[in-house]
């Protein structure tokens, strides 16, 4: 027997419930803590708090305990269920959400008031005109031009004709002299027709486009002469296979069933029959299974106030309690199964005794 720490006071009755459930079937099982925990392939100190009632027991951890102690896993089940709804019934109270304050951690800068209009004293100035001196010499070609120089830098000068270039308009030299002989004049139609090869060679460029448009549209609008190609056949519906028809009052089959009232489902009654039963102390525990339904459940007569009924298939477990004002008895909800051998009852009576159908 493990010297194992006394528990508080404060803590949850089902989760008390459960530690003990634990400490009693290491202690019954022989193995220290430490063994568990090798053999489980949890932490020793994950067992020390799952067994002092310090932290929330996972499930994995009960069916490896099962595994390797050869406890019940369905009375180990039905008190691990009680106790992880108290942990996160107590997780919840435990959480306390926090708001941000008002008008801090926002990050917002407030916004900058609007820039005001510019005060006209405040606008670039104009700067004057440069003074010019009377007594400096006046450039005629300067006078001439209406623009200022930087005007004249900037401004793209038309470029003379032909016409304007030929000699009339250069004034006529004096007779005697050497210039008087009329000047050769430039060739300029060859430069006219220089100037003149780039608009030809755009309007052959052009010209060309258009005949290749030309060709494509009388294509398309020939066609091709070969018929329209058949449209493909709709695609072929499969009619869906009708579920097969339950008897009258019968709601649900199979996986549908899972964790549903086996009475409000209309699968009790004549629709289900024991196919397994024990005694657990006074108590009468039974595995009820609906071949209709392909469900099983546990029912237990003849029980105590806080005994409780569970039943198993597989990782599959539902468990239920008797009331303090019933009659003694209790059903759990269903679970699916192919056969009612598949399933098996037990019970945990308030006064300690459990046991289960099939051995």
């Amino acid at each position: 027997m493990s010297a194992w720490k006394a528990l508080s006071g404060e803590l949850d009755p089902d989760v008390r419930t459960f530690a003990e459930r634990l400490r009693l079937v290491i202690d019954r099982s022989g193995l220290g803590v430490a063994a568990v925990a090798e053999r489980t392939g949890h932490e020793r100190a994950d067992w020390d708090a799952y067994a002092n009632a310090a932290r929330p027991v996972p499930r994995s951890a009960v069916v490896a305990l099962s595994d390797v102690t050869g406890a019940d896993l369905g009375p180990l089940t039905a008190h691990w269920e009680h106790a992880d709804r108290a942990w996160k019934r107590l997780l919840r109270e435990r959480a306390v959400p926090e708001a941000p304050e008002a008008g801090t951690g926002t990050g917002v800068r407030p916004p900058e008031p609007a820039p005001e209009d510019v005060p006209a004293d405040r606008a670039d100035p104009v700067l004057p005109a440069a003074p010019v001196d009377p007594a400096a010499p006046v450039d005629p070609a300067a006078s001439a031009d209406p623009l200022d120089p930087a005007d004249r830098t900037m401004r793209i000068r038309p470029v003379p004709s032909a016409r304007e270039r030929e000699p009339s308009a250069v004034p006529a030299p004096h007779p005697g002299s050497a210039a008087g002989r009329a000047p050769e004049s430039g060739p300029p139609a060859a430069r006219t027709r220089r100037r003149a090869s780039p608009l030809l060679y755009v309007a052959g460029i052009l010209g060309a486009a258009l005949v290749v448009i030309a060709a494509v549209l009388l294509v398309d609008l020939g066609g091709t002469g070969k018929a329209p190609a058949a449209a493909p056949p709709p695609p072929a519906t499969t009619t869906p296979t009708p579920a097969p028809s339950l008897p009258e009052g019968v709601r649900c089959t199979g996986a549908d069933c899972g964790g549903l009232d086996p009475e409000d489902m209309g699968c009790g009654g004549p629709l289900a029959t024991t196919v397994a039963r024990t005694r657990v102390g006074a108590a009468l525990v039974e595995v009820r299974h609906s071949e209709v339904c392909a469900a099983a459940w546990a029912r237990i007569s003849g029980g105590a106030p806080g005994d409780e009924v569970s039943v198993q298939s597989g990782t599959a477990v539902r468990v239920a309690g008797v009331l303090a004002d019933g009659d003694g008895g209790a059903y759990t909800a269903m679970i699916p199964v192919a056969s009612g051998g598949a399933a098996r009852a037990c019970a945990t009576l308030s006064g300690g005794e459990d046991g289960c159908t099939g051995g």
